[in-house]
């Protein structure tokens, strides 16, 4: 099944998850996760991440790896929808800003090799 979501409402059920997730962490540390804590849980996602796409392509053997490397692309989403959250940066208007950078850069690539 295909879902189409704007960036509004994925955004706003990152925040609802981390809430959730703040609560647990309160409960069960007496404080929630600092925005560097956070930080440091999305490198160790990232580095699942970087195994599992290993597996993908043959060089580990990972049990389940393609279900495992959705879900893990996902989770490194919402930790970075919610690192810019935190941050109070505009993922969206970031994100368009520098794919516009990105475009003008590879125009100006083509261009130069014309």
């Amino acid at each position: 099944m295909k879902h189409t979501r704007s960036f509004n409402e994925m955004q706003d059920r990152a925040r609802a998850i981390r809430r959730r997730y703040a609560g647990l962490e309160h409960a069960r540390h007496g404080r929630s996760w600092n925005t560097t804590e956070i930080a440091l849980g999305f490198v160790g996602d990232v580095g699942d991440l970087a195994k599992l796409i290993q597996a993908s392509e043959g060089i580990r053997s990972i049990e389940g790896h393609e279900a495992r490397l959705e879900h893990e692309l996902a989770d490194c989403l919402w930790s970075v929808m919610t690192l810019a959250d935190q941050l109070d940066v505009d993922l969206e208007r970031a994100f368009m800003a520098t794919m516009d950078e990105l475009d003008a850069r590879l125009n100006d690539s083509t261009d130069a090799s014309n």
